[in-house]
């Protein structure tokens, strides 16, 4: 009998030698690392730690990935970019998709995270103001390439108004903040995790949400090309599989999020409080109801069918529309 049990457990022991390489090499094929390029949306923010911590931690290697991480000059400009071949994936605002395609890009979100729409109209904390109605008489600021550009007259329209009841005033990014917490506006158009976090110090601020309006709008995630899906879908699925595993310690971590993102990007001067803050609303908008309990990324039907109608109430897209041009869960697991 001794014997035996331990012929068995050699057995077992060679199966389990053989069996291990066999699922390292598919998690992380050996050979040259994969190169990639992700383009950011913007300089250094909250959303971002995801990837920042991936790098710093060096999962990505773990992968067998060399990631090119960029920083960006906007979601739609990211768009472009990607649409162009000069980026493998964009991490942006997913909802832009529409537009894009509308205007002919042949991209999709491949991946998203933030899957609760996050569109908020920062006013002062003790404001009356709690829907859009209450906006009668004030001004707001927003910049030209927002995502909230299209929704504006949608969501006036939800409370029962026109831009002839609400001045809006379209700024340069540059100018944005300084206009708002100069109190030349009384009002921001942004995103609750964005803006938030930065808004604390110098002019707290509560959000009125779009979505209270009836908008929808999915938030940040990761978009390419379909030809690039199609080609190099294996070295997608393989970083959106390190990006959830980052997402998911940040749940409970926080903190390193901060500090990854610190050393990754030394000359920002970011503020780790600002991080703090940005890094934990951006986890707080990542499930509807939709949603709620499938993998990090995974995006529903149900999610992308409501923003789309939204974008053709805006007049963004045509009526027609076939919601699975527009996103696919072929790369989640």
């Amino acid at each position: 009998m001794k014997r035996l049990v331990t012929a068995t457990l050699l057995v077992a022991a060679v199966f389990a030698c053989k069996a291990a390489p066999a699922a390292a090499q598919a998690a992380a094929p050996a050979g040259p690392p994969d190169k990639v390029s992700v383009r950011l949306d913007f300089s250094p923010w909250g959303v971002q730690a995801a990837m920042h911590l991936a790098r710093n931690r060096g999962w990505f290697r773990e992968a067998n990935l060399d990631v090119d991480i960029q920083d960006g000059r906007g979601s739609g400009n990211t768009i472009q970019l990607v649409n162009a071949g000069q980026a493998d994936i964009g991490q942006v605002q997913v909802g832009l998709v529409g537009s894009a395609r509308a205007q002919g890009a042949k991209i999709r979100a491949i991946a998203t995270f933030q899957r609760r729409t996050d569109l908020c109209i920062l006013v002062d904390r003790t404001a009356t103001a709690a829907r859009a109605a209450d906006l009668r008489g004030r001004s707001l600021v927003v910049f030209a390439a927002s995502p909230w550009a299209p929704f504006i007259d949608l969501y006036l329209k939800a409370g029962g108004l026109t831009r002839n009841d609400v001045k809006v005033d379209f700024v340069d990014p540059a100018a944005l903040w300084g206009t708002y917490t100069a109190r030349r506006a009384d009002g921001l158009m942004s995103t609750v995790g964005s803006a938030l976090p930065i808004a604390e110090r110098s002019r707290p601020s509560k959000c009125l949400l779009a979505a209270d309006e009836g908008i929808a709008f999915p938030s940040y995630g990761l978009v390419a090309r379909e030809d690039v899906i199609a080609s190099r879908g294996p070295v997608l699925r393989r970083l959106i599989a390190v990006q959830q595993r980052a997402w998911e310690h940040l749940r409970g971590n926080p903190d390193d999020g901060v500090r990854a993102m610190i050393a990754e990007r030394p000359d920002a001067r970011l503020d780790p409080e600002v991080l703090r803050g940005q890094i934990k609303l951006t986890i707080d908008y990542f499930d509807t109801p939709a949603s709620q309990g499938r993998p990090i990324g995974w995006q529903a039907r149900e999610d992308w069918e409501a923003a789309l109608k939204s974008l053709e109430a805006a007049g963004v897209v045509r009526p027609g529309w076939t919601v699975t041009d527009y996103f696919t869960n072929q790369l989640v697991e």
